[in-house]
């Protein structure tokens, strides 16, 4: 609460935090605008029916289910974002531009983040609204009817995009990841209703099982946030003139999750789209292509397929924004040209292979932590047989590692106004 005060006693701060609360608001104001043309009268029950494209409306708060402008939310932009990453593994160029030409370098990359995001919101609109009007979920569009559509898809979710890159300026959070945890919040009453609703005595420790995985979650995901390995760093005594420098000795902190709540958006970004293209593809006239599509279809909506797909593409995927935010070369190099040294190794490359090793090992634990905790609640939702809260951990994973990030960015702005 102390903190809170402080906040609101500081007027730039205050006006950041009002500033971000207001663009969360617009938000779900954008998310509950139906796109022009369409009828959503049928929308209810297939959502309700479909556990699938139930879970992806539950990250678009709801604005899916609905058919609204904000119904794609930020899918196409993180999709995007993930090309253009994978594709620094490809082409130096790219990651020439990334990693070694600073800001200008990583303005122009975002450039390109957001100009993908174009296509691909346009190709998701297209596939998503064919999809509902195969199985006549909507009726029949006209092509001025599919182009204001399409466009209001599009823009919809540009003007998200740049909401969120607005909430990143203030420093008060990842933009992306707020509007996120905006959207599973708003869900968050809908939800409870519903358990209440459906409650069923016989179930009664089922519902205590769930609270404790849940309370289980959030006291992993913090721990996991806040683990970190410290690596002793000596500095060499330097002589010059009348002063002596250096002769102090630090650590240098290797987290444990590096990559925050980043692989959990990422590894659901990627999953959900086969899910969406094979059921694109199932009314095919195509036998063969109508097989193919539904065998995918049946195995992402297996609970089994799900959560094993679900847990490699976190592991996977924490290493890979770990490795892209974490370069054990370039410390090295830092640690060297100050007169660094890790006791017992030598500088320059030796100590970048022990980084390197280190870092492996360290990712390890809180990449396998992390998709155990983002699969719990789904094995313990299939052993209870509670549906309710259709997301599980993967909400609170996300709900809790956003709030520790928006803690921490916080009380660093505090501590600036304490100096």
């Amino acid at each position: 609460m102390s903190k809170i005060f402080q906040i609101f006693k500081r007027p730039d701060i205050r006006n950041k935090v009002l500033f971000v609360i207001a663009l969360l608001i617009i938000s779900r104001l954008v998310s509950n605008i139906p796109i022009p043309a369409i009828d959503t009268s049928r929308l209810k029950d297939f959502f309700a029916q479909n556990q699938f494209f139930g879970l992806i409306s539950s990250f678009t708060g709801g604005s899916l289910s609905t058919l609204s402008l904000g119904m794609l939310g930020l899918g196409p932009y993180i999709t995007g974002s993930i090309i253009m990453q994978l594709l620094t593994m490809i082409f130096p160029s790219l990651e020439q531009m990334y990693k070694y030409e600073g800001e200008a370098g990583r303005m122009k990359f975002n450039q390109y983040s957001r100009l993908l995001t174009v296509p691909l919101a346009a190709l998701q609109g297209y596939g998503f609204l064919v999809l509902l009007s195969r199985q006549n979920i909507i009726g029949q569009l006209g092509l001025l009817d599919w182009v204001s559509a399409i466009s209001a898809v599009v823009a919809g979710s540009l003007f998200l995009m740049w909401l969120g890159e607005l909430i990143s300026e203030k420093n008060i959070g990842n933009g992306v990841s707020l509007l996120i945890l905006a959207g599973i919040v708003a869900r968050f009453p809908a939800s409870v209703q519903q358990t209440l609703f459906t409650y069923d005595a016989s179930k009664f420790f089922a519902y205590i099982g769930f609270v404790a995985v849940a309370l289980t979650v959030i006291v992993g995901v913090i721990y996991i946030s806040e683990a970190q390995r410290n690596i002793p760093i000596n500095y060499a005594r330097r002589v010059r003139g009348s002063r002596v420098y250096g002769g102090v000795s630090t650590y240098l902190p290797m987290r444990v999750n590096n990559a925050g709540v980043i692989p959990i958006i990422f590894a659901l970004s990627i999953l959900l789209f086969p899910g969406m293209v094979a059921n694109f593809f199932a009314g095919s006239n195509i036998a063969f292509i109508s097989n193919i599509a539904g065998a995918i279809s049946r195995i992402i909506q297996s609970q089994l397929w799900y959560s094993t797909f679900y847990f490699i593409l976190v592991v996977l995927f924490t290493y890979f924004y770990t490795a892209v935010t974490f370069d054990p070369k370039s410390i090295a190099e830092n640690i060297q040209k100050q007169g660094g040294y890790i006791p017992g190794i030598r500088p320059g490359p030796m100590t970048s292979q022990f980084l390197n090793h280190l870092l492996n090992r360290v990712t390890l634990v809180g990449a396998l932590f992390l998709g155990l905790i983002a699969i719990l609640p789904n094995i313990v939702q299939g052993f209870s047989g509670i549906t309710a809260f259709s997301v599980g951990g993967t909400s609170i994973l996300i709900v809790v590692s956003v709030a520790l990030e928006i803690m921490k960015q916080v009380d660093a702005q505090l501590s600036m106004y304490e100096y």
